[in-house]
């Protein structure tokens, strides 16, 4: 039976990538993200190991039905991966608008717990692996970054999983790359990572031996 792919924020980029890398590898995907069309069509393109389930991963409710119809759909989820994030239109504390910034800190910090609280009881029943997106913006001080605050978080909050989760034999890791060509940027990055690069790292986080928990990756365009 195949194993089974929870993803969020995989209507497009990085996701997306994960989702057409792991069904190669022969995985089920689930599929999450708010843009129903974008899903469904990605869903068609992959077939029937795929499953769209449009959702906002801000909302605790959606997400625990979207876990119940993957698990009615596939048996069971073996790795989830909490993608979903954004930036925001104009940086700053004081110059940022502030329901941008709202919905920046709802996005990537209540939407990455809310993931994890929605898949874990599944992931411990597999024995799963949870993997997060985090940034080199995660690893380093940005002059006045909210943004990259987050994914401080995102790093923070993946290492303690990793311990919470190593306790019944489970994994936790976080992805942390550079810049990559996606449309999370107004204009296209030709020369920086590609979302491929990406989803090769979070194939490698799940599908590593059970006796290796890879806590993070860190991956820097060479350009």
């Amino acid at each position: 039976m195949a194993r089974t792919l929870f993803i969020t924020g995989a209507s497009t980029g990085i996701g997306a990538a994960t989702a057409r890398a792991a069904s190669r590898a022969g995985w089920s995907v689930a599929l999450v993200a708010r843009s129903r069309d974008k899903l469904e069509a990605l869903a068609g393109e992959i077939g029937d190991s795929a499953l769209a389930l449009p959702c906002d991963v801000t909302d605790l409710s959606a997400l625990e039905k979207a876990v119940a119809a993957a698990v009615d759909r596939f048996s069971g989820i073996d790795a989830v991966f909490a993608n979903a994030g954004r930036g925001l239109s104009k940086a700053g504390t004081v110059e940022g608008d502030a329901e941008d910034i709202s919905a920046l800190v709802d996005l990537n910090i209540k939407g990455v717990v809310w993931t994890a609280r929605a898949t874990l009881p599944e992931l411990k029943k597999t024995r799963g692996t949870l993997v997060m997106t985090g940034s080199a913006a995660g690893r380093r001080h940005i002059s006045g970054s909210i943004y990259g605050a987050t994914k401080w978080f995102v790093h923070g909050y993946a290492g303690n999983m990793a311990e919470a989760m190593r306790e019944w034999g489970g994994r936790c890791s976080v992805i942390a790359p550079g810049m990559v060509d996606t449309p999370f940027f107004d204009e296209g990055k030709p020369d920086k990572l590609k979302p491929e690069d990406v989803a090769d790292a979070v194939l490698h986080a799940i599908e590593a031996d059970p006796r290796a928990a890879v806590r993070e990756i860190y991956l820097m365009p060479q350009n």
